[in-house]
């Protein structure tokens, strides 16, 4: 989910690293080179919220709640708290903002200091430069110039809950550390100016070394169906060292020695006496109550804990992930950019849950169970899912579950959740997800209230269905779901363009969450409503095919076409024209066949027309291999990943979207891609490297892929199964889920295998020619 990328950020050299990643010893334990090639600084890069990945260098496990970072600037939609270009620091964020272009909701943030006590962000920051920066998976540190006199060095860990901290004073003047509960932010992202105050609380019990407190901030607020009136983050700070003295701090001014603030612009301090070299602060947060965030800090990192105790727990939990997938061949910057991709595709959705309990937004309570939010789904179902199916499989059920319980509480499946729903994006893409987990077998979860929350999106339009254009971001309005279901999709097959915004994006991604549908409903023995949905599905892409060009093309709810410019959701006619993934032989077939097809994708790529930096491009170079070009396929890949990714700041095409663009690349260098991630099939593409070796978490034994001379032969000769000789450019789920023997014999120069239409067009010219001749 993002705008065009201006690519010429991602071309600037990759070569020079101003920052860090050799963690002392203490800090690199356990030993996992796979940890080590993570450079969490990739995709962080650029002067516009499209110039960047969008990712930030933070610390925390896997799917954490609570993300710790360096805050060199005010976050808020379009704006992250940590930008590389920047050359202050103002504190550290325990962020729940889980993508560039979403909002912030319910952060803690710690700022340490010396001297004067500086409560107000421009006043706060103090300069550090890269070289003196560290940034890995578990651990984070810099040292910052004191504003008064002398270093602070600032150290950071986390577990899911609980951000780890620690400070060393060198030559400063009297130490403190503040705890920022509200602030001012940015409502939307077109005016920084506009901003509004949300009223929290602080208290200090300096008994207990403690200063806690709450932040209603949610920066979403204004948009999405459900208010979460009662959202807060809560948060409890506790620190190793007595308090000397102590005060509340509220729009710039200080009050000493008291214990409890109120309202906007505030935080709570601690100063610690003169000489005091290091302080330690644990910092619990919570969407529940204090109470559960000392719950969290108790459980997660309890007293006596060291930091270096903690990073080692973290990186741990990192590595358990990380070193199950082995790779030969490849080079210090691949390795670098594989690596840090998986990492990046591990974070979200995050963690919403606390001690097996919930908040839910939705209803104002809370629940028992599992639950999670920061779901990108737009982005997420074309490949993350299916790679966290992979290699997480163990929380596929808690977030199947956790979407039902939004439906079950909400009314209505998630889209793009952010804490509650956002109404982001297009299309009820949950459908996707829940079809795909069953299909892969999964389980954990009661089907017919998945089934009954898929139905539902499939059958049920938003309110106001012919009067409301449901426009991005658009405010005061209910659930989006399949906005134009009943005007005109239900009876037509298309979303009207004159009455609903991105009505042809809308049409296509209809039409593959009717698929879904249709795919859930024979699994469950529904077969009347899985031949409706089906028929449904295959045949509403093409009621917005305009013959007379051969391109998608938005319509009018009276039928006529809207204009070949309209309707279209991050992309344009080229992508979308593409964009029919669980029907791609009658796509081809209305394209004039294979020939034709590939021709067609020929001008698709030669004329500029591939956007990589948006997702509904990233399917579109393995479309190839579908109509007998595989080897076509093959060097689109490759193109394609030498262009978009590389290992510097600068390093993803376009924003990450918690963790779409590096699924993209972690399955083409595998060699394979879920260009139709329901029907349970990948399409094979070109392997990156000599050899990966996968332990599959739940596979009886690993999954090798063998591809010798990868690294120099972008070109598949042959691949094959378990010793079954592949005639098609298929791979099943069976064939990866169980693990097993893939093996490609690779080339330098292009082959026949799976390009029977290049060799057919050989084939004719060389005739050609004789004839001529």
């Amino acid at each position: 989910m993002r705008r065009l990328l201006v690519l010429a950020l991602l071309a600037a050299s990759s070569a020079a690293h101003l920052h860090r990643r050799d963690a002392p010893a203490a800090f690199s334990k356990p030993a996992s080179s796979a940890v080590d090639y993570v450079d969490p600084f990739i995709g962080n890069g650029g002067y516009s919220p499209d110039g960047s990945g969008g990712m930030i260098p933070s610390t925390a496990p896997p799917f954490a709640m609570t993300r710790w970072v360096a805050q060199t600037r005010q976050n808020y939609v379009s704006v992250t708290p940590y930008n590389y270009t920047d050359t202050t620091i103002h504190g550290f964020q325990g962020t729940h903002q889980p993508a560039i272009w979403m909002g912030e909701s319910g952060q803690a943030i710690i700022a340490p200091g010396a001297g004067q006590v500086r409560s107000v962000f421009e006043d706060r920051g103090m300069p550090f430069t890269h070289t003196n920066e560290i940034a890995t998976v578990s651990y984070y540190s810099v040292v910052l110039d004191a504003l008064e006199s002398g270093k602070i060095h600032a150290e950071q860990s986390a577990t899911s809950r609980v951000g780890h901290l620690r400070f060393t004073f060198e030559d400063t003047a009297t130490p403190y550390v503040l705890v920022e509960a509200t602030r001012a932010f940015v409502l939307g992202s077109n005016d920084p100016s506009n901003v509004t105050y949300p009223h929290g609380s602080i208290h200090i019990d300096h008994s207990r070394r403690e200063i806690t407190g709450h932040n209603p901030e949610r920066q979403d607020f204004i948009i999405g169906p459900s208010p979460a009136s009662n959202f807060a983050g809560y948060f409890c700070a506790r620190f190793d060292v007595p308090f000397d003295s102590f005060g509340i701090a509220q729009n710039g001014s200080v009050k000493e020695q008291a214990t409890d603030g109120q309202g906007a612009l505030l935080s709570g301090f601690a100063r610690f006496a003169q000489g005091t070299k290091r302080v330690d602060v644990r910092v619990g947060v919570s969407f529940i109550s204090v109470e559960q965030a000392r719950k969290n800090l108790d459980k997660e990192i309890p007293d006596g804990t060291t930091l270096e105790q903690t990073a080692e727990k973290t990186r741990a939990q990192w590595a358990e992930k990380l070193d199950r997938v082995k790779v030969e061949g490849a080079d210090q910057e691949k390795s670098e950019i594989f690596y840090t991709g998986i990492f990046h595709t591990l974070q979200y959705p995050y963690e919403q849950s606390e001690d097996g309990h919930y908040y839910s937004g939705y209803d104002e309570t809370v629940h028992e169970g599992e639950s999670y939010t920061g779901y990108s789904i737009w982005d997420t179902f074309r490949s993350e899912w299916a790679w966290q199916i992979l290699l997480a499989p163990e929380r596929i059920p808690g977030m199947v579950q956790s979407m039902l319980q939004d439906y079950v509480e909400g009314g209505w499946l998630p889209m793009w959740k952010n804490i509650v729903e956002t109404n982001i994006m297009v299309g009820t893409h949950a459908d996707s997800l829940v079809a795909e987990a069953v299909a892969k077998g999964f389980t954990g979860f009661d089907l017919e209230t998945a089934y009954a929350a898929v139905h539902k999106d499939a059958t049920v339009p938003p309110e106001d269905d012919w009067t409301i254009s449901y426009y991005d971001r658009e405010q005061h309005v209910g659930y989006e779901v399949r906005a134009g279901l009943s005007s005109v999709y239900a009876t037509h097959g298309w979303v009207a363009s004159d009455i609903h915004s991105e009505a042809a994006s809308r049409t296509l991604d209809y039409a593959y969450d009717d698929y879904a549908v249709s795919v859930l409903a024979a699994a469950l023995g529904k077969d009347a409503d899985a031949a409706f949905f089906r028929a449904r599905a295959f045949s509403a892409p093409f009621t917005i095919f305009n013959n007379d060009t051969g391109f998608m093309e938005a319509r009018n709810a009276d039928g006529s076409w809207a204009g070949q410019d309209a309707g279209w959701t991050e992309g344009d006619m080229w992508a979308y024209t593409f964009d029919v993934v669980h029907d791609v032989n009658a796509l081809i077939e209305r394209r004039g066949g294979n020939k034709s097809f590939v021709e067609f994708l020929d001008q698709h790529f030669d004329g500029g027309h591939n956007d990589h930096t948006n997702e509904p491009s990233h399917h579109i170079p393995y479309l190839y291999s579908l109509a007998g070009a595989a080897s076509k396929s093959q060097e689109r890949i490759r193109e394609i990943a030498k262009d978009y990714y590389n290992n510097s700041v600068n390093g993803l095409s376009g924003n990450e979207d918690c963790g779409q663009m590096s699924a993209w690349y972690i399955f083409s260098a595998l060699g394979f891609y879920p260009v139709d991630p329901v029907s349970t099939d990948y399409v094979i593409g070109t392997p990156f490297f000599d050899k990966v070796t996968i332990d599959l978490p739940n596979a009886p034994k690993p999954l090798v892929i063998t591809s010798a001379g990868a690294p120099n032969k972008p070109y598949v000769k042959s691949v094959t199964v378990n010793g079954r000789v592949l005639d098609t450019p298929i791979l099943t789920h069976a064939d990866i889920a169980s693990g097993g023997t893939i093996q490609f014999e690779m080339s330098a120069e292009p082959q026949a295998w799976s390009s029977s239409t290049l060799v057919s067009a050989d084939h004719s010219r060389n005739v050609s020619l004789l004839v001529q001749s």
